[in-house]
């Protein structure tokens, strides 16, 4: 559970999950591939065919408040979409 923190249950990824049979979730910043594969398999039982990630940096926010001016910035994630062989699919909602 280390590597995956949590899936992505947007619009877009419910299509590409009918469609193309690929899911996304938002993994840890210093796993590889081969970890997010080895993961996701033992995780839900399934067969990995392909994985693409993408690294988000945190961007710069700020906002006018009675005390002043407060800036900070948004975290830093990553991103892991995962295809998955042949007829294989997820639930995420089979545990609700």
């Amino acid at each position: 559970m280390g590597i995956l923190i949590k899936p992505l249950v947007t619009e877009k990824m419910t299509i590409q999950g009918e469609k193309l049979n690929r899911y996304g979730f938002i993994v840890d910043r210093t796993a590889n591939k081969i970890q997010i594969k080895a993961a996701v398999e033992q995780m839900y039982g399934v067969t990995v065919k392909d994985v693409n990630t993408v690294n988000y940096h945190g961007k710069r926010k700020s906002r006018y408040t009675k005390a002043g001016l407060l800036s900070g910035r948004t975290n830093h994630y990553k991103k892991a979409f995962v295809t998955l062989a042949g007829e294989d699919k997820i639930d995420f909602y089979s545990n609700i």
